[in-house]
């Protein structure tokens, strides 16, 4: 796989695009994902699922916890 990189600003705006859409799409999930599965055309991949893809990808990032993805973690 080729290494690529990207600016610690970038990602830190990337991320906060992320967490943008993902607060969007919580806001009104009925209505979203009803337009979501018209755009997709199929409803195998609702909000919910998209959201978890956006903060995986944050995470990633470096900018979230992980929370989303593993819950709460307890301390060491």
């Amino acid at each position: 796989m080729p290494h690529t990189s990207l600016d610690t600003s970038d990602a830190a705006e990337l991320a906060e695009m992320l967490q943008f859409l993902s607060d969007w799409l919580a806001a009104d999930p009925p209505h979203l994902d009803a337009s979501l599965t018209r755009f997709v055309g199929h409803p195998a991949h609702d909000t919910s699922q998209l959201q978890a893809d956006l903060h995986r990808f944050a995470f990633l990032l470096g900018a979230d916890n992980g929370d989303h993805l593993f819950g709460d973690q307890p301390t060491r």
